[in-house]
């Protein structure tokens, strides 16, 4: 395998086209492959009580595995009226996850819309945090991401992923931008530059692209 090629542990196909978006932005040449690009493998159950802790073990199972450079993010929605959860359990929020990624992202939606119906407008201070993991064989490194914003009463937009349809970040809600755009409604550049991913991303990306400018090229 070409050693421009890096592995995202991820069957999320979004999130894929996503990272390597923004790292083509450092080095041209990359691609990146998913999950469900790869032989199946035994995914290691993320149960870490932190994002850093479950963006590791990913990304080692993933080096381990497919023997390619490997990326790993975990990510998700901290609520200030819920003492900053739903946290590193955003993604099963309403319970475990469901086959199909859209349905389970709808019963979180409405969940945490249901949570929030009483929170006034001035309490729903929110953020997107993520942890993003590189690991190779010369070693590893993690970075972090956050996204400010504060989550809006109903879903709105068709873009994204996850609760992009009920958050709004601060650089859109600001005097002289766009009123009230969600995540959802941001065309796919927009939400690279302000996102906690894209931060985190384009933090890491210049180690990316020198490990895979450096000795991996000829594995």
């Amino acid at each position: 395998m070409s050693a421009t090629r890096v592995f995202l542990a991820s069957r999320n196909r979004k999130k894929v086209e996503e990272m390597e978006r923004i790292l083509r932005q450092h080095a041209p040449g990359i691609e990146v492959i998913g999950i469900d690009d790869v032989t199946a493998y035994d995914e290691p159950v993320e149960d870490q009580p932190t994002f850093e802790g479950n963006a590791l073990l990913k990304a080692r199972a993933g080096l381990r595995v497919t023997g390619l450079p490997s990326i790993a993010d975990d990510s998700g929605l901290c609520v200030d009226a819920l003492n900053g959860m739903p946290g590193v359990l955003s993604a099963r929020w309403a319970g475990p996850p469901l086959s199909g990624k859209p349905a389970q992202d709808d019963r979180n939606n409405e969940l945490l819309l249901a949570q929030l119906a009483d929170v006034p407008d001035e309490r729903r201070g929110a953020h997107f945090e993520c942890a993003v993991a590189f690991c190779h064989s010369g070693g590893e490194e993690v970075v972090h991401g956050r996204m400010p914003g504060h989550v809006i009463r109903e879903e709105r937009g068709n873009g994204g992923f996850g609760y992009d349809v009920v958050f709004v970040a601060d650089e859109h809600s600001a005097p002289g931008t766009d009123p009230e755009l969600t995540s959802a409604e941001l065309t796919p550049e927009e939400k690279d530059r302000i996102s906690h991913r894209g931060r985190a991303l384009r933090e890491i990306a210049p180690t990316i692209a020198a490990v895979l400018a450096g000795p991996e090229r000829a594995g």
